[in-house]
C-alpha cells in the first residue's frame, strides 16, 4: 500500500506552513488524519457533500451514522454553527478545551450526512493545538471521526494511521503519540435531562454534576 503526505508538526505550536496545507486539502475536498487530545482522527469539509461521501466510503460507516465536528474555540462554534442554549454554554465553558461533545441544533450549511435527520452535530473545542488550529486555518470546524476503519483499532500514533489508510487520505499531521485511551464523551441537553449518547473520557457523573 502507499503511503499519503506526512509532515511533521509540533503538537504544542504547530507550523503555519504545515496547517496551511492541511486546511487547503481540506477545503479541496481531501481527507486529512490529524491528532486529538485522545486519538488520531480524520478531517473533511462538513459542508461538502463528495468529502463527506469520500470519508464515509472510506471508513467502510454505515450512513445511518453522524460525523462529530471540533473546533477552534466556542466562538468558532458560535458563528459557523449557531447558538449554544444556556445549559450548553455552561458545559462548554467548564469543559472546553476537552473531550467533551455536546450535541447542539444547527442550520449550518452542513451536508446532510453530518447532521443526519435530526439537524443537530456533536460538537467540542478539543485540547489539542493541532486540532485546534486546523480548524483555525480551515475558517470553520472540520470532522473528527476516529482515522481507522470501522470496526477496527482506533489509531494513535501517526505510525498507526499511515499503516492502517496509506495512500487513502490526503495528508497525515503527525504530531507524535496521542493520549490513546477512551474517545470523547458526547451528551445531549434534553427537556428531561443530559442524556449520554457515547461514553468516553469524561465520565458522565462528572456532566451531571457541572449542570446541577
Amino acid at each position: 500500500m502507499g503511503q499519503s503526505t506526512r509532515l511533521a508538526v509540533d503538537p504544542l505550536a504547530p507550523g503555519l506552513p504545515e496547517l496551511g496545507r492541511a486546511a487547503d486539502a481540506v477545503l479541496a475536498g481531501r481527507v486529512v488524519a490529524y491528532p486529538t487530545d485522545t486519538l488520531y482522527g480524520l478531517a473533511v469539509d462538513p459542508r461538502q457533500t463528495g468529502a463527506v461521501r469520500r470519508l464515509f466510503a472510506l471508513k467502510a460507516r454505515t450512513p445511518d451514522r453522524a460525523l462529530p465536528l471540533v473546533a477552534a474555540d466556542v466562538a468558532q462554534v458560535l458563528a459557523t454553527l449557531g447558538p449554544l442554549t444556556d445549559a450548553e454554554r455552561r458545559l462548554a465553558d467548564a469543559c472546553w478545551p476537552g473531550p467533551l461533545a455536546i450535541v447542539m441544533r444547527t442550520e449550518a450549511p452542513l451536508a446532510r450526512a453530518v447532521t443526519g435527520r435530526a439537524g443537530t452535530i456533536a460538537v467540542r473545542v478539543p485540547a489539542h493545538a493541532v486540532a485546534r488550529e486546523l480548524a483555525r486555518a480551515v475558517g470553520h470546524p472540520v470532522t473528527a471521526t476516529s482515522a481507522n476503519r470501522s470496526g477496527r483499532e482506533a489509531c494513535a500514533t501517526a505510525d498507526d494511521v499511515s499503516a492502517a489508510l496509506g495512500e487513502s487520505i490526503a495528508l497525515l499531521l503527525d504530531a507524535g503519540p496521542t493520549p490513546g485511551g477512551a474517545p470523547s464523551t458526547i451528551v445531549r441537553l434534553e427537556p428531561d435531562g443530559p442524556r449520554l449518547l457515547r461514553a468516553g473520557a469524561v465520565p458522565f457523573a462528572r456532566v451531571l454534576e457541572l449542570l446541577q
